[in-house]
């Protein structure tokens, strides 16, 4: 009997359920779907079977995580893809904060549950989701191995100059304040792409990752381990970002409370939900703020500038960090379609070996490629991020290697 080799991948968010089903003989998609407004009376599901090319929708209230789950496993079934499947060789879940204890994938017990519970306070939005998920899905299929793949795992190897703010360490420490970094099965998975678009092993290599979508964050990679990254104790802090500002001087907060009179709540909204492009202009998806700033909107064209500047300033800290750069690479929703990003963030770095081609820039769609010129000194790269093969693999790897 052959062993299985399907791995199902669970995003669980606060009112959303996305999710893959994964053959890892040849890392072929069997079916992708999203469950959304979990909870309310309009939730949605949209399934779609990709050995058939056959996509359902349905409308109607699915009350809980639960639920939610029970109608993906139906909607699979319908497929002769159920969760009851032989072939279906574990569950990979995203998890967002794994703070210092977990610095790989994990296989999902009691303990490491209660471990995920202890950071929820560092992950008020995220983590608590991400354990509704796995525990609807433990109970579904408690004889399947469950395993835990951690947005911060690939960070966790940042030296403690990067990863330590400079305040009272007795303090940090007791309530574990530190920079951790977000987004990383996608840094780790866009690096090794660079590397191999290079020709090169990830050993070999030292990238700057650009990972610009609604959320956004910057990576230096040396030698295929992650050194900084521009998210720290949550993913508030640096690039600006859709609806995030960024880097702010910590000393605002104060001045809000004290001469804004605003509470903590509104405080953390402003900054979190109505900020960067958004909280400048008033749009925080990029094609809209393109075209107004093509129709000569002032307020677009500053937000542009202001989002522009801030991923500048982190190419040019990387680079310092690094040394050397052999490539930067652009992905995620912004940086792998927006050639105008790409173009305006790398203008002006000559100096440090960086260029675009135009007509490379203006390709769409596809896969890794080169935009840079063939004399450039540093590569510059876009290469699309796939966050649900590289939880996956790692799954898949684990689950083989404790077999």
């Amino acid at each position: 009997m052959t062993s299985p080799t399907r791995v199902l991948v669970l995003n669980s968010g606060s009112s959303s359920l996305k999710y893959q089903l994964l053959d890892m003989r040849d890392s072929s998609r069997l079916a992708v779907g999203l469950v959304e407004r979990i909870g309310e009376q309009t939730s949605r599901i949209e399934h779609t079977c990709l050995t058939g090319g056959d996509t359902r929708e349905h409308t109607g209230p699915i009350a809980d995580h639960d639920a939610a789950l029970k109608a993906v496993a139906e909607e699979l079934t319908r497929d002769g893809l159920g969760l009851d499947s032989p072939e279906l060789a574990a569950i990979g879940h995203r998890v967002v904060h794994g703070g210092m204890f977990f610095t790989e994938p994990t296989v999902i017990d009691d303990a490491v549950l209660t471990e995920i519970e202890r950071l929820i306070p560092v992950a008020p939005l995220h983590n608590p989701a991400n354990l509704t998920g796995i525990r609807t899905a433990r109970a579904l299929r408690p004889d399947l191995p469950q395993v835990a793949v951690f947005d911060t795992a690939f960070h966790t190897t940042m030296p403690e100059p990067a990863a330590r703010y400079a305040i009272d360490p007795k303090i940090a420490d007791r309530h574990r304040i530190r920079r951790y970094g977000f987004h990383g099965t996608s840094h780790a998975y866009v690096s090794r792409q660079t590397a191999r678009l290079l020709g090169k092993d990830p050993s070999e290599v030292n990238v700057i990752v650009l990972h610009l979508g609604n959320g956004a964050s910057a990576s230096a990679v040396e030698k295929g381990r992650c050194v900084d990254t521009s998210m720290g104790l949550t993913p508030l802090e640096g690039l600006v970002m859709g609806t995030r500002s960024g880097d702010l001087d910590p000393a605002v907060i104060f001045h809000l409370a004290r001469v804004g009179d605003m509470s903590m709540d509104e405080i953390d909204t402003l900054l979190n939900k109505r900020s960067g492009l958004f909280g400048l202009c008033g749009d925080n998806d990029m094609r809209e703020i393109r075209r107004r700033i093509d129709e000569g909107d002032e307020e677009a064209a500053l937000a542009f500038d202001i989002y522009i500047h801030r991923i500048k300033k982190y190419i040019g800290a990387y680079y310092a960090v690094l040394g050397t750069v052999d490539a930067v690479a652009f992905t995620a929703g912004v940086g792998e379609n927006a050639a105008p990003v790409r173009e305006a963030a790398i203008a002006g770095l000559t100096g440090l070996g960086l260029a675009v081609d135009p007509e490379r820039n203006a390709v769409r769609g596809g896969g890794p490629r080169l935009i840079s010129p063939e004399s450039a000194r540093v590569a510059v790269a876009v290469v699309p991020t796939d966050e649900e093969l590289e939880i996956a693999t790692q799954t898949y790897a684990l689950v083989g290697k404790n077999n």
